[in-house]
């Protein structure tokens, strides 16, 4: 496969960018070689610069779930374009779509748009702390929620641990001292902490279906017990979900663990592909964010009219019947295929997934889902960088990070989930006679 137009491209952009890229995982930093530069994408397929053609499940890391460039959402965006691409004032298309996200999330009863993820949760954050009176912040390791200072501390998910970061540089120590983190899962190390600091903390937050150190599912009565823990001390729950909202179902994980938060953050998938984010809840908690309240939080390009249009597009797709039931279908069947290629190796990971999410966790030997942040690290990293190579020259692009996960689209045909399959049998073959394992 030639790649000489992703190598040429790369080096120039690296007189211009830290790294040649503008976020980490980019660079190919955990999987070695040169990073391919793409160029357009059409349904499940990305092409690189050099015109090779690959099924994507990266899918921008989320928001892609009608895969690339669906025909709605481009002609939504071309609409918009002739209009205005920004206004710096209301316009129709911010209320359109939070219409729609509060028709699909009820618990949305106030909202501002912001224009990224972390905007949404750090000013989540703020929120809470302002509506509150209370400094501190509960957040469990391993959970990622934007690179605001106040989360970037120890055990921050898949950019830091893809890098060996235990935290970042540039970030004050009193940024991230009323910071504290448990471990995911863990309801007791959470409960105990509550007891002793309760009264001084504003909010737990938490991916309720963590998605930022591979893919881990919260044991039953976890979010519950989070639930009952933030009421007893009258901390605010926020719920993470820029990556789940409207991708493992309409209401959410909100929706599908049947747990309530207080605020909610969302991103990816509202922007249909362009930079968006949300935050938003409870009506009485939103009404403390200035005009109305003290707490300050502002964006020019908030609300950006091209980015509602695209997200409004997306989410009319996404309300159609019976779309969420053929990604859970595919997802099902995607799993079990390839979690018996797996186990023909000799259970050599698992395949974890939940919706159209799914995690390939190449930790030999495992016979159950991980469970938290350190089952997580127990994969074999040198493993998946010979996998993830292999893969590649298949025309098959998975994240270029063992902790990343991947994305199912809507635009991913039977046959391209099957060809997947046989691409990773013979790419694990290959990896793992590489390594003397077999």
């Amino acid at each position: 496969m030639q790649r000489a137009h992703s190598k040429e491209l790369f080096a120039t952009a690296q007189t211009f960018f830290p790294g040649g890229v503008n976020s980490p995982v980019r660079a190919f930093g955990s999987v070695g070689g040169d990073p391919i530069c793409m160029d357009r994408g059409s349904g499940a397929y990305i092409y690189d610069v050099d015109d090779n053609r690959y099924i994507d499940y990266v899918c921008s890391y989320g928001p892609l779930i009608l895969g690339h460039a669906p025909k709605r959402v481009a002609e939504a965006i071309i609409g918009a374009v002739h209009k205005g691409t920004t206004f710096g004032a209301t316009n129709p298309k911010e209320v359109a779509l939070a219409q729609r996200v509060q028709q699909a999330m009820p618990h949305m009863e106030s909202m501002r748009m912001v224009s990224s993820g972390t905007e949404a949760t750090m000013s989540a954050a703020r929120v809470a702390r302002g509506a509150t009176g209370r400094d501190r912040i509960i957040k469990f390791a391993g959970c990622y929620h934007g690179h605001a200072d106040l989360f970037l501390v120890a055990e921050t998910g898949s950019g830091l641990a893809t890098l060996g970061l235990p935290g970042s540089a540039g970030v004050p120590r009193g940024a991230i001292s009323d910071t504290l983190t448990v471990p995911y899962n863990d309801l007791d190390a959470t409960a105990a902490l509550l007891e002793q600091i309760g009264d001084t903390v504003a909010a737990i937050i938490v991916e309720p279906l963590a998605c930022n150190m591979g893919l881990v599912k919260p044991r039953p009565g976890f979010l519950q017990g989070l639930r009952q823990l933030c009421d007893r001390y009258g901390a605010l729950l926020i719920f993470d979900e820029v990556i789940t909202g409207f991708r493992v179902g309409l209401g959410g994980a909100t929706e599908r663990f049947g747990v309530r938060p207080d605020l909610t953050t969302l991103g990816k998938i509202i922007g249909g592909g362009l930079p968006v984010g949300a935050y938003g809840g409870r009506k009485d908690i939103m009404a403390c964010v200035a005009p109305l309240g003290p707490v300050y939080q502002a964006g020019t390009l908030s609300g950006n009219p091209l980015a509602m249009a695209a997200g409004a597009a997306t989410l009319d797709a996404l309300m159609e019947d019976g779309l969420y039931e053929r990604l859970e279908a595919r997802g099902a069947a995607f799993m079990d295929q390839m979690n018996a290629v797996l186990q023909k190796y000799d259970r050599v990971g698992r395949m974890v997934r939940e919706g159209s999410i799914f995690y390939l966790w190449l930790c030999p030997q495992a016979t159950d889902d991980p469970l938290d942040y350190n089952d997580i690290k127990r994969a074999d990293s040198a493993l998946y960088q010979r996998f993830f190579k292999e893969l590649l020259q298949r025309r098959i692009c998975f994240a270029p990070s063992g902790f990343e996960v991947g994305f199912i689209s809507a635009a991913h045909s039977e046959a391209d989930l099957q060809e997947t399959v046989r691409a990773v049998d013979e790419s694990l073959d290959v990896a793992l006679h590489a390594r003397g394992a077999l």
